[in-house]
């Protein structure tokens, strides 16, 4: 087995990246794929919007949210992360593939927690181990690589699981999904790295030891961290409503086939979100040598451009096209586009903004706490919201569910702004605390120290 740390970044630590990544895509897929299998289960089994949004939302996030706090403080406490993630995703690829046996709606709904059980330990731990595989002045990026795994994830379950649900039915979907991610587990378990954790760099309030409820009390009390973890709640609440209901929109509005809407969706989607979170790693590594607190705003400003791009591609007209270069393009595929490229900004830079203000005994934790309201909130209520306005709405509901879930895009902006004037990374090449670095949680006098921190001189990770 390979050794378990590393002393520079090499081969080994791109390795872990890698798995860790795809990964992360499988683990999006076996979630999300059944956004595009939303209209032939709800045919089999009788199931009105809202039992389809509590299906594909609720009944995973509330199981997910549950779990993932105790799991990720097990990894803070000194758990092996490697082997978490290993276990884990070979738990939620197994449940995915029971996804494909059910007989009813209920044994679904069931199957849906098996799910959310697995990817509990997944996602948290892979941050904290990213956090410490590689320097802090190349964080965003690689965890802007690693956050690339939902929007590949959608390209694949879009593309792929469109066309075998309309060749071969919605039940095969879930097994050729599920099965990838048992390799993986293997993969990582035998050659991915667990980093060595820089407990000695520590703020000296960080202490491995703590009880979960007094870690997540600190993490909470970290200037900027509640306002940050509510905007992405109610960015995620939005996102995930129109992610899971829009290939359903592009069904019921435009009659397209299954293996239309999917690719169309994924394509754009997939490719756009893709490019826009290593377009926003590479430029927020950049912006934060200039001032730390664009690590909040770029992602604020990609929620605020992508909303109205949310916006036309319900107002569009249908039968109104679009040419470039003399080449007629469907409306729909260029709206989806622009939103995934802007939208695709503020969750990996969130996560990697949580990442800078507590150290490596907290950041499972924290991302973990961070992943609590994006989930529970964002997965759990928006396709839940999305589907009971729908039904609200009657008759092309859809639409007018989906234009007011998107107006969650412009309060999520206000609070990622009200973050930006609170939030001050730690320093992690010493070892003054929170408190000491932050007097009250109240925002900081713009007169006082408002250099950025040292993100130039990266860890050594032993």
């Amino acid at each position: 087995m390979i050794p378990s740390s590393t002393s520079t970044v090499n081969w080994r630590t791109h390795t872990t990246l890698l798995l860790l990544a795809l990964i992360y895509v499988f683990s999006y897929i076996d979630r999300n794929v059944i956004a595009i299998l939303i209209e032939p289960i709800k045919q089999e089994f009788g199931a009105s919007d809202t039992m389809m949004g509590l299906l594909s939302g609720l009944a995973f996030a509330t199981v997910y949210s549950l779990l993932s706090l105790p799991l990720s403080h097990f990894a803070d406490k000194g758990v092996n992360r490697r082997n978490m993630v290993a276990i884990c995703c070979g738990l939620w690829s197994i449940a995915t593939m029971l996804c494909g046996a059910v007989q009813s709606f209920w044994t679904a709904l069931l199957a849906r927690m098996g799910v959310a059980v697995g990817e509990a330990g997944g996602m948290a731990p892979s941050i904290s181990m990213l956090s410490e595989l590689y320097p802090k002045n190349r964080r965003s990026l690689v965890i802007s690589i690693f956050m690339m795994g939902p929007h590949l994830g959608l390209l694949l379950a879009m593309i792929i699981g469109g066309w075998i649900a309309q060749e071969y039915g919605w039940r095969t979907v879930f097994f050729v999904f599920g099965a990838p991610g048992i390799l993986l587990a293997v993969l990582l378990y035998f050659f991915g790295v667990e980093p060595k954790r820089n407990i000695e760099s520590q703020p000296t309030t960080a202490q491995p030891h703590h009880s979960l409820r007094s870690q997540l009390s600190s993490i909470v009390k970290t200037p900027g961290f509640l306002m940050l973890a509510i905007g992405c709640a109610l960015a995620g609440t939005a996102g995930y409503g129109y992610v899971i209901w829009a290939p359903t929109y592009l069904v019921r509005t435009q009659e397209m086939s299954l293996a239309s809407a999917g690719l169309i969706f994924g394509i754009a989607s997939g490719v756009s979100a893709c490019i826009g979170s290593i377009f926003s790693g590479v430029v927020c590594d950049r912006l934060v040598q200039k001032h730390f607190r664009w690590q909040i705003l770029f992602p604020m400003l990609g929620i605020l451009l992508s909303f109205p791009a949310g916006i036309a591609l319900i107002l569009w007209p249908a039968d109104v096209s679009m040419e470039l270069m003399g080449f007629a393009i469907s409306p729909s595929f260029v709206f989806i586009g622009l939103f995934a490229f802007f939208n695709s900004w503020w969750p990996s830079l969130s996560y990697a903004a949580v990442s800078q203000i507590v150290g490596s005994t907290q950041r499972a934790s924290a991302a973990a706490l961070l992943n609590l309201f994006l989930t529970l909130f964002g997965a759990g209520l928006g396709p839940l919201i999305t589907g009971g306005l729908s039904d609200y709405f009657g008759d092309n509901g859809l639409a007018d569910a989906l234009l007011i879930t998107f107006s969650l895009f412009l309060i999520s902006s206000c609070f990622y702004l009200l973050a930006s004037f609170y939030y001050r990374p730690v320093d992690e090449d010493s070892t003054t605390t929170n408190d000491n670095m932050h007097t009250s949680t109240s925002a900081p006098n713009t007169k006082q120290n408002l250099t950025e921190p040292n993100y130039q001189q990266g860890e050594n990770h032993g």
